[in-house]
């Protein structure tokens, strides 16, 4: 049976796939936030949190992982692993950090013309799309958020996995909303097209752990 923090082969390899894969989607996270155009569903049910939490939107994800990590914890441990840790306590910190670094360098006019906030849109979504894709190609375990729809589905007759990650995703979104969060062209792009950068992704990193 696998372990959590386990260590497949080319280890070191799939650690910098990781590791970049969460840095990578931390920048897009953190243009899409500003871009106010929608995040994925996780993202948006953590805006919301920030909006009755004084805290920082990296403390208020992890808030919220730790919900679901306890799920994982009593249900299935051997999902866990370093790029659980990686992306549940990291990714919203890192998030953080670029976005201190993006309004320091940024000026705000530059974010009221619509053209340049759909000119970032496309960049944006590259980096967390392609960020997710790298990290969750790694194998080296995966976030909280990612594992439960896995492990409700183990243990659920109907629906099969994909009906069960979309309710997953849409009821997160619709609490996301509820709280205050940020719903829009993004949370359907992100619903849509990760699947299938996730599959080229990994046809294209398998050479690398091979």
């Amino acid at each position: 049976m696998k372990k959590c923090f386990e260590r497949p082969p080319f280890f070191a390899r799939r650690m910098v796939m990781m590791i970049s894969g969460v840095i990578l989607q931390a920048l897009g996270l953190a243009i899409l936030i500003k871009l106010q155009l929608g995040t994925d569903p996780c993202s948006c049910l953590t805006q919301g949190v920030t909006n009755y939490l004084p805290l920082s939107f990296g403390t208020c994800q992890l808030i919220c992982h730790l919900f679901t990590f306890a799920i994982v914890l009593r249900y299935d441990r051997s999902r866990i692993g370093f790029g659980t840790i990686g992306n549940m306590v990291c990714l919203g910190y890192i998030a953080d950090f670029f976005g201190y670094i993006r309004d320091t360098a940024i000026p705000q006019v530059f974010w009221e013309s619509r053209l340049n906030v759909y000119l970032m849109l496309i960049p944006a979504l590259l980096f967390f799309i392609l960020g997710a894709a790298t990290y969750m190609c790694a194998g080296i375990g995966s976030s909280p958020y990612d594992a439960v729809p896995f492990i409700i589905s183990e243990h659920v007759k109907k629906p099969n996995f994909k009906g069960v990650r979309m309710i997953w995703d849409i009821g997160f979104m619709l609490a996301g909303l509820l709280l205050g969060g940020d719903v829009g062209v993004v949370t359907v792009a992100v619903a849509f097209f990760l699947g299938p950068v996730i599959t080229y992704v990994q046809k294209r990193l398998n050479r690398l752990l091979e």
